[in-house]
This record gives structure tokens, C-alpha cells and sequence, in this order.
């Protein structure tokens, strides 16, 4: 076969493979000996009508077609070994002759990462700050986790508790349905339910409301943000808070117990400060990110990000609607959308990704950091701990790919440690085995190091 090979923008290789006509024969004969026994001719018994008598029955371009089912897979893989070419995605495919057989075969191949000066990239950390204000709230809220609840007979007060029913509509579509839920009385914990709160107060035991709100337009559920919503409302009970009294006595009985309010708030107030500190840290981890990829020049293939879009889609669906094609259909009946316009939604955000994925892992290869074996089995230890289900956990992750996992997210991690490292300037000296700073990943988005996503 007669084979050119074309470099293109986004690290793709465009083969064209011309088939040996020899070579078509020869897949033709194949063909024609597994179509001839489920082909039904008249004056024959099955498989035993000669080759041209099955080309008339089904015509040539039939018998080719077949043949180029198998013939197709096999010259291009022949062909992308023989320009010795790091295929990362399925290629896309084109017969564009069929006379001769001419394949068109785009190729993505291995990306182009250069990170640049990165080791010159500075990122100011964020102060880790504890809001007083916020030490106060968590005390009020402690006194209410341990206040007195009683039913009253009067109207509904900020800060009461009430059993209700409530059903929303949107479109004349019932997108919220509750029965006999107990819920606070307070603007920020119904701040998902739009419009209740303010109806709620001087509602009294049996009274029934009929009211419409407008979600928000940044409401989480986007397929309904911005629209009209109508809520039917029925109060079944009103209840009071009796708060405790905030003193020593009432500090004793919080937690593991305190001697004092001042230890209660010194608690409170180490623990906002060890959140503080966590979120900066990963503000800092995302900013220094950001700022790696923008610095970097990449050139990566579109495959990558389409199959991202396939994961984050698969990601959204399965919570909702199980696994497979018909949960997609179901999330995407459920959202309003088209499966076009939800990839098409979803393609900044697999974009980012993709990028985020490539310089980390380019970031990994040019400082040298990798995982032992050793390394791997004290991750395992610590994930099983002593807990009764040690030996299922152990069980679950004691796999070549479960071991893969763990390898990746310690890489990952390491790699954002070192990535804060040098953009506080506190980095140890550049291995020597650095080497210029640019180059090839020397992974896929897959293999790639992946930090772990703050939620889930």
C-alpha cells in the first residue's frame, strides 16, 4: 500500500493510504467467503454459489463495502505503525476513493506542551483570615442545634420551625413536591425555594398560600433559572425555638464538652481558621494552575476535549438516570436540552480540563516527580486504616488499576505541591535531568496528573 502522511495544526497527522489492488482482491475473496452461507440464491445451497454469482446477487459495492469493514482497521493501524506515529484518540476515518481505495485517516497524536519560564511564575497567597462575625454565627447556630422545640398557636415569626406541604410548578410542570417537611424559618435556609420565606411569615397552623416567585438567574438547576415558579403552600404546625442560655454550663454540654464559652469559641475559632486555611490553599492551587496554562503553549487535538465532553456528560447523567444511552436521554428530556447544545455547553469546561490535565503532567515530567511501588502500598495501608472494613477497601483498591489510581493521585498531588512551591518561590533547585524547558507531554489527559475536584 501507498501511504503519505501530512502534519496538521492541533497535533494531528492526515495518512493517505492508497490500497493495493492485490491486497483488495484478496480482502474481496474474504468477504465473499463470509457473506456466500447467509446469502439465499436460487439453484444453490448455502456458501456454495461462486464468488461472481454473489456479485451479481448483491451487487459489487455490497461485497466491497464488506470488505472494507475489515480491510479499513487493518491498513490504517499497518499505517500509523509504519510512520511510527503516538496515536492518543481513535482516529477519525474517510474512504474518499473507491477506485482505487484511497482511506483518509486523521490521526491525533501526542500534544505539544511549553510550559515556558514556569519556574519564573509568582502567585501572591491569600491571607488565611477568621471573620469574628462568623465565630458568632457558629455559636447561634450551636445554641439552635440545642434549643427546645415547641409547637405554638400563632402566626409563623422569623425563626420558628414549621411543618408544611409545598409543590412548585414551572411551565405546569411539577419541578418541587414535599409532604409533611420541617424546615426553618430563616431567608438563608430557603434561599433555594425563592419566595417562601417571605410568604411563610404570619402564616398560621392550616392555612393554605397560592403565590409565584422568579428563580434566579444563576438558580442551580439552569434548565429553570430566570423563570416564573408557582408554589402552593399548606402550614401543618408551628414551632418555637427556645435557645439555651449562651454560658459555661451550656458550652459543657456541646461536643466532647467545654470548660468555659471562651474554650467553646477558642474551638470554634481554630477550626474557621484551619477552613481558612484549607480554602486559600486551594485558591492559591487554582490560581497558580490558571496562571501555569496561560503561560504555557499548547497544541493538543480535538479528540481530547470530544472525549472529555463524553465524561463530563456521563458524569451528569449517571446521578440522575443510571448508566447508558437511554440515561442520557432521560437527563437530557428531564434538563430540556438537545444533546448537541449540552456538548456544546459543556465544551469550555472540557477545554479547561484538557489544558489543566497537560501542563500538570508536562509540570511532573520536567521536575522529576514520580511514585514508588513502596509509596503506593503505604497509600493503601493508610486508605484501609483499622477500620472493620479494611479488607474490603484493601480488596477494592488492591488491583493493577486500583494501584494505577492511587499512583495518579499521589502524583497529583505532589505536583500541585511543587506547582505552590514554585509560585511562592520556595522551590528546591530544578533536577538536573530538567533539560530545556519545552516539549511534548509525555501523557494523555488520561494518564495525566489530576488533582482531586474540591466537591466530588
Amino acid at each position: 500500500m501507498n501511504v503519505t502522511a501530512e502534519r496538521i495544526p492541533d497535533s494531528q497527522v492526515v495518512l493517505t493510504i492508497e490500497v493495493d489492488p492485490e491486497r483488495l482482491e484478496r480482502s474481496m475473496d474474504q468477504a465473499y467467503r463470509r457473506v456466500a452461507p447467509r446469502v439465499r440464491i436460487p439453484g444453490f445451497r448455502p456458501g456454495k454459489a461462486p464468488r461472481r454469482v454473489v456479485e451479481l446477487h448483491l451487487g459489487r459495492e455490497a461485497l466491497l463495502h464488506e470488505a472494507l469493514d475489515r480491510l479499513v482497521p487493518e491498513v490504517v493501524e499497518e499505517a500509523i505503525k509504519a510512520q511510527e506515529l503516538e496515536m492518543v484518540a481513535t482516529p477519525d476515518l474517510e474512504i474518499t476513493s473507491l477506485e482505487p481505495v484511497v482511506i483518509k485517516a486523521t490521526v491525533p497524536v501526542r500534544p505539544n506542551v511549553d510550559l515556558g519560564d514556569y519556574r519564573a511564575l509568582r502567585v501572591e497567597p491569600e491571607p488565611a483570615e477568621v471573620d469574628e462575625a462568623e465565630v458568632e454565627r457558629t455559636l447561634e447556630s450551636l445554641r439552635r442545634r440545642y434549643a427546645d422545640i415547641e409547637p405554638i398557636d400563632r402566626p409563623v415569626q422569623e425563626g420558628d420551625r414549621v411543618r408544611l406541604d409545598i409543590t412548585g410548578e414551572v411551565e405546569g410542570r411539577t419541578v418541587l413536591r414535599q409532604e409533611d417537611v420541617e424546615v426553618s424559618v430563616r431567608a438563608e435556609e430557603l434561599a433555594n425555594v425563592p419566595g417562601v420565606f417571605e410568604r411563610l411569615l404570619g402564616m398560621g397552623k392550616g392555612e393554605e398560600a397560592e403565590f409565584e416567585a422568579v428563580l434566579p438567574e444563576d438558580y442551580a438547576r439552569r434548565e429553570l433559572a430566570g423563570k416564573p415558579i408557582r408554589y402552593r403552600v399548606r402550614v401543618l404546625e408551628v414551632k418555637s425555638e427556645r435557645l439555651p442560655e449562651l454560658n459555661d454550663d451550656f458550652a459543657r454540654q456541646v461536643g466532647e464538652g467545654f470548660e468555659s464559652v471562651a474554650a467553646l469559641r477558642e474551638r470554634i475559632r481554630a477550626d474557621l481558621r484551619a477552613r481558612a486555611e484549607d480554602e486559600a490553599k486551594r485558591r492559591l492551587e487554582e490560581k497558580a494552575v490558571a496562571a501555569l496554562v496561560e503561560q504555557a503553549r499548547l497544541e493538543f487535538p480535538p479528540q481530547l476535549v470530544e472525549r472529555e465532553i463524553d465524561h463530563l456528560v456521563q458524569d451528569l447523567t449517571r446521578p440522575a438516570a443510571g448508566e447508558g444511552r437511554r440515561a442520557v436521554e432521560r437527563f437530557l428530556q428531564q434538563v430540556g436540552r438537545s444533546e448537541r447544545e449540552l456538548r456544546e455547553e459543556l465544551r469550555s469546561t472540557a477545554t479547561e480540563r484538557v489544558k489543566r490535565s497537560l501542563v500538570l503532567s508536562r509540570l511532573a515530567e520536567l521536575e522529576g516527580i514520580a511514585v514508588t511501588p513502596e509509596e503506593v502500598e503505604q497509600e493503601l495501608a493508610s486508605l484501609a486504616g483499622t477500620s472493620p472494613q479494611a479488607a474490603q477497601i484493601r480488596q477494592l483498591f488492591d488491583t493493577p488499576s486500583g494501584r494505577e489510581v492511587i499512583e495518579r493521585q499521589l502524583r497529583s498531588r505532589r505536583t500541585l505541591e511543587r506547582l505552590v512551591q514554585i509560585v511562592t518561590g520556595q522551590a528546591p533547585a530544578a533536577p538536573p535531568s530538567q533539560g530545556q524547558v519545552a516539549g511534548a507531554s509525555g501523557e494523555t489527559p488520561e494518564e495525566a496528573a489530576q488533582p482531586a475536584p474540591p466537591e466530588a
